[in-house]
């Protein structure tokens, strides 16, 4: 169709003012997206002789629902310092958070919590619950069942100023059975070889205020636990009120289990929401 300047001239401010009529319409959707509450990012923190990997099967799963995720290092290098860390990660969040914590992972996001309004539901992989003036070592030894002990060696390390510290391993061909018992063999291997060795001091020391007497706790137990006695993870969880949920896996449930973990953790998020 040929078109004259005429007819484009008379086209042009119609299409225009078509738009512009059309335009506020669009705005109430607009509008309407922005109320809507934004899904929280889910924070998960490894513990001792692990690192962030161990995430990746529940990283995937959170992702394909939608959620961020973060997974950062912890430090493994005392409860006070690995605690100031996190927080620190936590600043640079936008937005309401779900804090995960796996084994000692979990007295470190139990102090990082505390006074951070953002932070909405806590929850506990087959991990620590500490309450004030308690440290990891002694609630592992609160209850029978952790063969932790025998199979790690102590091992220096250099401190800021100088002098050493001690840090601990699980002994390489004792990884499989003592940590992740229901993981394959080949894999478990590679856990054994990358595991992030934990400060003794990190263990000992004394928790302080407990961020889940405020913000609402899920806990998931291993019952084929070796490292925290699943006594002691029902225990824990009973204390603080959190929604418990047992699965018959080993001390590694986030890599042999990450689906059951996921499912526990999508229940805290959804309940914020």
């Amino acid at each position: 169709m040929h078109l004259t300047r005429r007819t484009l001239a008379l086209a042009v401010p119609a299409a225009l003012a078509t738009l512009i009529g059309a335009a506020p319409a669009s705005r109430p959707a607009a509008a309407r997206t922005d109320r809507h509450d934004p899904k929280p990012t889910i924070v998960l923190v490894h513990g001792a002789f692990a690192d962030a990997s161990g995430w990746s099967g529940t990283i995937r799963r959170l992702q394909r629902a939608g959620y961020p995720v973060l997974a950062p290092a912890n430090p493994l290098r005392g409860l006070a310092a690995d605690t100031a860390y996190l927080r620190s990660v936590l600043a640079a969040v936008d937005g309401p958070v779900v804090l995960v914590g796996h084994s000692y992972g979990g007295a470190v996001i139990s102090g990082a919590a505390v006074g951070d309004s953002r932070v909405k539901a806590l929850v506990y992989i087959a991990a620590f619950t500490p309450d004030r003036g308690e440290c990891a070592a002694e609630l592992a030894a609160r209850f029978p069942g952790s063969t932790l002990g025998d199979t790690v060696n102590p091992q220096s390390y250099p401190v800021p100023g100088g002098g050493t510290g001690t840090e601990l391993v699980i002994e390489r061909t004792k990884f499989h059975g003592q940590f992740a018992a229901d993981v394959p063999t080949a894999d478990a291997a590679v856990m054994a070889a990358a595991q992030r060795p934990v400060a003794t001091t990190a263990l000992e020391e004394k928790s302080g205020e407990a961020a889940w007497r405020t913000i609402p706790s899920w806990a998931l137990i291993a019952t084929a636990d070796k490292n925290i006695p699943p006594a002691a993870q029902q225990w824990m969880a009973r204390r603080a009120g959190s929604h418990v949920t047992e699965v018959d896996a080993s001390h590694a449930v986030a890599v042999s289990r990450p689906a059951v973990v996921t499912h526990v953790i999508l229940a805290a998020a959804r309940a914020t929401r």
